[in-house]
């Protein structure tokens, strides 16, 4: 099973930026294809962004536009580049299998918050 750890989240003003990385113990293959998923207080988990091992991209409409999602595979890490940050962005960060039956293991997240 594969072990993820979240990090580079933090406290931004609106229109900020944040670049959020995700380690895994195993290989991010077999997570494929892979996620960033967020949970805001009082929501439901939802994934926000994805990428397959052949690059194609796919975004949740509230983040087109702002985030990319992106993979690099000789260190094992997939990261979650942010821009244009707002306050409806505030949630905890998780990344994993965009496919729910192969997410058998969550990290523990990053927190981002968004707030002047």
């Amino acid at each position: 099973q594969v072990q993820l750890v979240e990090s580079g989240g933090g406290l931004v003003q609106p229109g900020g930026s944040l670049r959020l990385s995700c380690a895994a113990s195993g290989s991010i293959f077999s997570l494929n294809p892979m996620g960033w998923y967020r949970q805001a207080p009082g929501k439901q988990r939802e994934l926000v962004a994805s990428i397959t091992s052949d690059g194609i991209t796919n975004y949740v409409d509230s983040v087109k536009g702002r985030f990319t999602i992106s993979t690099d595979y000789v260190k094992n890490t997939m990261y979650l580049q942010m821009k244009s940050l707002k306050p409806e962005d505030t949630a905890v960060y998780y990344c994993n299998s965009a496919f729910t039956s192969r997410t058998l293991y969550w990290g523990q997240g990053t927190q981002v918050t968004v707030s002047s």
